[in-house]
């Protein structure tokens, strides 16, 4: 699917779930526990055939296969059980907790806006820049006093075109927000070092980056915005 028609879809939902009382952060938190499990379960099958790392409890098709009350809590036991986890897991579910209120929006979120899309096997600048768009909406929006964490990608642009990155470096945020320091940073030695070795590829997605944060909620976000851009691994 095309950047404008995920996105669109996106937002569409937003609206809706905003309608119940919900804010953007709420929103994106929320679409980040579900587009990880989401992605999790799709890297168990072909082409990549990878063991998952959420035990099978509390993966994504047991989230699929139910509905009404019976899902609500099965999410909100996900939710628990995941954030008592370690590395990643621990990351990206620590003091996670529902903001859905109504089991039929949890339900069609689910089904009709994750689960219909190979989010694995989109392009990450299409669910990348998606991902972008709710946080910058999400800072701009004064009552969610999120702009402290999301530095304007124009300015960072500038800053990462002036250092000018370079494949051997090591690269490190010590206040990382939401990231954009280190994924623009990525965006720039890909544009610029289209010719890079196996190995190389490979310790740029791995090994390079580095960022701290110390809000629990934000370090989330970033680690999901750095995955959805094709950083870090999954453990």
């Amino acid at each position: 699917m095309a950047n404008s028609a995920i996105v669109q879809k996106l937002w569409n939902y937003c609206n809706v779930l905003r309608d119940d009382g919900m804010s953007y952060g709420d929103y994106v938190e929320q679409l980040t526990y579900l587009l990880f499990l989401k992605m999790i379960d799709e890297r168990t099958k072909p082409p990549y055939s990878q063991p998952s790392i959420v035990p099978a409890e509390y993966s994504w098709p047991t989230l699929f296969s139910k509905d009404g009350s019976e899902l609500f809590e099965h999410y909100r036991k996900v939710l628990e059980e995941l954030g008592g986890k370690k590395g990643l897991l621990g990351l990206i579910f620590g003091k996670s907790q529902n903001k859905i209120q109504d089991p039929a929006k949890l339900r069609r979120l689910i089904v009709d806006l994750i689960d219909k899309e190979n989010w694995s096997m989109m392009s990450s600048d299409v669910k990348g820049d998606a991902y972008e768009g709710l946080l910058e909406k999400n800072a701009q929006d004064l009552k969610s006093g999120a702009g402290q964490y999301f530095t304007p990608r124009e300015l960072i642009r500038a800053m990462v075109d002036v250092i000018a990155p370079e494949p051997k470096d090591k690269i490190s945020d010590p206040a990382c927000g939401t990231g954009g320091f280190l994924f623009l940073s990525h965006k720039f030695i890909i544009d610029h070092y289209p010719n890079m070795t196996k190995e190389e590829k490979r310790r740029l997605k791995e090994d390079t980056f580095k960022g701290w944060e110390i809000v629990q909620g934000t370090a989330r976000v970033c680690a999901m915005n750095l995955l959805l851009h094709g950083i870090g691994g999954d453990k």
